[in-house]
Parts: structure tokens; sequence; C-alpha cells
């Protein structure tokens, strides 16, 4: 079997990114040579793009994780930050409210809030872990739900 086609293989079943590959290739045993030149091809025939891979993890965990997760999980994958940043401001453009709602209402189900103007500390605590481990920033975003909420009450 050539380096070609287990990337063929490989790339049948989910996305890589280039990294990702060429670890694989490594760790079976391919020159580097024959390596890059699999690489090339796979990546002229559209088969592999880290931007596609990025896009898949973006889309993936929408509304689950917040910006610097997602970066995280890219980078371990051994994408680069700056493709990150693109392809993220792409898809911020679009989509960026719809998640934060949902969220919203995922925190308020999961902590019996009725409000964010008074939560009692213990809960806010919690909160503000919850929003930090998914990789949200969570002073920016509590206050932009309190905000929503007293937008709401003036009208």
């Amino acid at each position: 079997m050539t380096c070609g086609d287990y990337f063929l293989r490989l790339l049948a079943r989910r996305d890589y990114s280039v990294n990702e590959l060429l670890k694989k290739g490594r760790e079976k045993g391919f020159e580097q040579s024959e390596i890059a030149e699999a690489l090339d091809a796979v990546q002229q025939k559209g088969y592999q793009s880290d931007i596609r891979v990025v896009n898949s993890i973006i889309n993936s965990s929408k509304g689950q994780y917040g910006k610097a997760a997602l970066k995280r999980k890219c980078l371990e994958k051994g994408i680069p930050a700056d493709v990150f940043e693109q392809v993220w401001m792409e898809q911020e453009e679009s989509d960026s409210t719809e998640s934060l709602s949902e969220l919203k209402a995922k925190v308020m189900r999961k902590y019996k809030l009725s409000s964010f103007q008074y939560i009692d500390p213990k809960t806010k605590v919690k909160l503000l872990n919850y929003l930090q481990y998914r990789g949200f920033n969570p002073f920016e975003v509590l206050d932009q739900w309190k905000n929503e909420e007293e937008e709401a009450e003036a009208f």
C-alpha cells in the first residue's frame, strides 16, 4: 500500500489535519518525501483541507464550547492559530447570537434561574466555572445577558 492510498483510506472515514496525516504517515513507516508527495496530491484533489477541519470542529461544538476551547482543540490537531481565527471570524459573522441564546436557555434550566440580575454567590461561582470550562469569557457573557434582561425590562 502506498502512502497516497493510506491517506485516502484515512480521509474516507473522517477529515484529518495536515499535521495528523504527517504523524500517521510517520507511524506507518513511510519516508518523508513520500508523505509530502501524498499530502500534496490529496490537497490538490481537495480531499484534505485544514479549513474544512476547523469548520467541522466549530460546527460540531456550536453552543457547547466557546472560542478558547475550540481553538485549543484545533491547536491540538496541529492546525495553525491564524487558520482558526480566519474561519472563526467568517462563522462569527453569521451566527454568534444564536448559540449564546441557546446557551442562555440551557444555563437558566440547569441552574434554575429566572433572572441574571440577582444570582446568589454560590450559584454565580458555579455558573462562571461552567462558562469558563466551555471556553467562554464568563464575565463578558454574564454582563451581556444582564444587559439583555435590562433592555427587555425597559420596553
